[in-house]
């Protein structure tokens, strides 16, 4: 479940529920972010994603489903500073809160990969948000693509100093609507799309519906 993601017609989930689970995402990147050891930290980050997602009665987990991770591959973490760039801004409709803007607040170069525009959530809360679309799409992970940082819910892989960012595709972990069709996600746009293949991460799920 993601804060800037929107259910339509869903049973409305408990308050306190919702809250807990933002706790413990919270705790959980806290802990990522300690652990001086990426491999350590994704292992952690897979156990606790999957218990979860199974157990927790805020998931978005229709029955049937579970989560499939790839192995943790270390060409695909990069340190990058984020670049200055020219960006337009960028909007998604949601049904319950209308349009939730988003401004440019940057761009990261994966070398070998291509760039992402990193964007600000130009709303209540603000935060960075960083989704991915990769050559996987499609076959191996969601068509539409995946989030890589999203701050406003504490998604967020940490800096080297003050300028370099933490970005590391074997977090990247599906939106809401991969398991739940009610559910409307912002997805990755244009510039958030690149043709290598990047199938590392959260990959589709088991009992997956297209």
């Amino acid at each position: 479940m993601d804060d800037i993601e929107d259910a339509q017609d869903l049973p409305s989930k408990n308050a306190l529920d919702t809250a807990s689970w933002r706790r413990e995402v919270h705790a959980l990147y806290l802990a990522i972010r300690a652990e001086p050891d990426p491999a350590t930290a994704h292992a952690l980050w897979v156990g606790t994603r999957s218990r979860l997602f199974l157990e927790h009665p805020a998931s978005p987990r229709r029955e049937g489903q579970s989560l499939r991770h790839a192995p943790y591959d270390p060409a695909f973490r990069f340190v990058v500073p984020v670049e200055p760039a020219e960006q337009e801004p960028w909007w998604f409709r949601s049904a319950t809160d209308g349009v939730v803007p988003f401004r440019g607040a940057g761009r990261v170069a994966l070398d070998g990969l291509g760039t992402l525009d990193l964007w600000w959530l130009d709303s209540y809360g603000g935060g960075l948000f960083l989704p991915v679309r990769d050559g996987s799409a499609g076959q191996e992970t969601y068509g539409a693509g995946r989030y890589l940082l999203d701050t406003v819910k504490g998604t967020d892989l940490g800096r080297d100093g003050e300028d370099r960012w933490v970005v590391d595709l074997n977090f990247a972990y599906n939106p809401s609507c991969v398991y739940d069709y009610r559910w409307v996600c912002p997805l990755a746009p244009a510039a958030n799309r690149f043709e290598a293949r990047a199938a590392v991460g959260e990959l589709l799920p088991e009992g997956y519906d297209a």
